[in-house]
């Protein structure tokens, strides 16, 4: 059986401009939002030392993470990161209440 599919949501902020804020979304399988968060710092982390080596930042790993689109200079606030459990209906996935707190919403799919 396949791995729930999760979003994971990064609060980010600049630190020269702390009123600059921002998201990073990383989205994959896992097997509870716990993991999902770690393998997002993961491949944060993976994405940002590349990059600071000087080196292309690392395609989707073969489980399907990815951080292509992490901002360098930028941090994120791990402790404030949140990881939602989605649900495949009718080929757009639904946002589960259980992680989030929040209603439901409609987002395209992978």
């Amino acid at each position: 059986m396949a791995k729930p599919f999760f979003q994971v949501d990064v609060p980010i902020t600049h630190p020269a401009q702390p009123d600059r804020r921002g998201s990073y979304v990383f989205t994959g399988q896992a097997d509870s939002g716990r993991e999902a968060v770690r393998i997002a710092r993961e491949v944060c982390d993976a994405a940002l030392a590349a990059h600071a080596a000087g080196l292309d930042v690392p395609r989707r790993r073969p489980d399907g993470w990815g951080a292509r689109g992490v901002r360098p200079g930028w941090e994120p606030d791990w402790e404030a990161a949140r990881a939602h459990a989605w649900d495949a209906v009718h080929g757009w996935f639904t946002r589960s209440r259980t992680r989030a707190g929040a209603p439901s919403r409609h987002m395209p799919g992978p």
